[in-house]
């Protein structure tokens, strides 16, 4: 398994609930019920253990560990109930399997019951249940990924125009630092569900952010952050009214900022951002005419996905 394999079923692990890997065959025993009765039981459903309900209560568990001891005493018609655990492990439905996975280890016990809200048995599950709904889980999440990867290739291929594309946009208030990175974090998201190469959605991830983060931190009045999507690359524009760049040249230098005090002290505004932006980019385009504002256009070719080599840089201001 690779590491991205792995990295994806230990996600799966706190994403699941047990209701999803449990097994909802319930095998259960009585109190009242022979150990004798028990041994055919686990023999022929091939289990190591029942439940054991008093009507529909939870009384107790009885494991093969438990069917051994009775018959090393010779005790197989004795009943389950001088057998059976009595105090239980159990698990709610709703809760992850990491959970259950935990219980497992600081209890060292090889099955849990699964109970509802109103305390109702509801299923069984054992480390196996887990990982076997991991594997369908992963399996489910890359047929997901094929079928996503297979819209997006035959996405513009499918529609009928000159010039076809996809445009993201979006609003950006300034100074709201609640809400800052919520628009590339969006274009983002659904890069990923067109299928995007993962290596040209974090280039384009980093640009995005950037350029959101240089309106909410700079400008006067807000601004609007869009992403095109074409057959050939993703372009990211970002523009606002004010208050514009007095020297583009000195902004692009790394390190060189204009975020006041406070917005520093808030870890924002390290003077990063145009330099990111165009370590990212395959053509760049900055117009800032103060007063009137600032508009960035950043393109990102598909057939570049490997580098970041910067075709063309357009800087403009007075």
């Amino acid at each position: 398994m690779s590491p991205s394999e792995v990295y994806k079923a230990q996600e799966l692990v706190y994403e699941l609930k047990t209701a999803e890997v449990m097994s909802r065959r319930l095998v259960t025993a009585t109190p009242q019920m022979t150990m004798r009765e028990v041994k055919g039981l686990l023999r022929g459903r091939r289990i190591s253990g029942l439940p054991v309900l008093d009507g529909d209560s939870l009384v107790g568990i009885v494991s093969i560990e438990d069917l051994i001891h009775s018959l090393e005493r010779g005790d197989l018609d004795s009943p389950v109930r001088d057998h059976m655990t009595p105090r239980v492990h159990t698990i709610n439905e709703r809760e992850s399997a990491v959970r259950a996975l935990s219980v497992f280890s600081q209890f060292h016990v090889g099955r849990l019951p699964v109970l509802d809200s109103a305390g109702k048995l509801v299923g069984i599950i054992t480390p196996d249940d887990i990982t076997r709904g991991v594997l369908r889980a992963l399996q489910n999440a890359y047929q997901d990924e094929e079928i996503r990867r297979y819209r997006a290739s035959h996405f513009f291929e499918d529609m009928a125009s000159e010039r076809t594309s996809v445009i993201l946009r979006f609003n950006v208030p300034m100074r709201d630092f609640n809400q800052a990175g919520h628009a590339s974090s969006q274009i983002k998201q659904t890069l990923n569900r067109l299928g995007i190469d993962p290596r040209i959605v974090r280039r384009v991830a980093i640009v995005s952010y950037e350029a959101e983060m240089n309106i909410v931190i700079h400008s006067t009045t807000g601004g609007r952050l869009e992403a095109e999507v074409t057959p050939e690359m993703i372009s990211v524009l970002a523009y606002d009214l004010g208050p514009g760049i007095p020297d583009v040249e000195k902004a692009m230098q790394p390190g060189y900022s204009t975020a006041p005090d406070s917005v520093r002290e808030m870890g924002f505004g390290a003077g990063m951002g145009l330099a990111n932006i165009q370590a990212c980019s395959d053509a760049m385009y900055l117009d800032s005419l103060p007063p009137g504002g600032t508009r960035l256009e950043a393109m990102i070719y598909f057939n570049k996905a490997e580098g970041k080599a910067l075709d063309e840089v357009t800087l403009r201001s007075p």
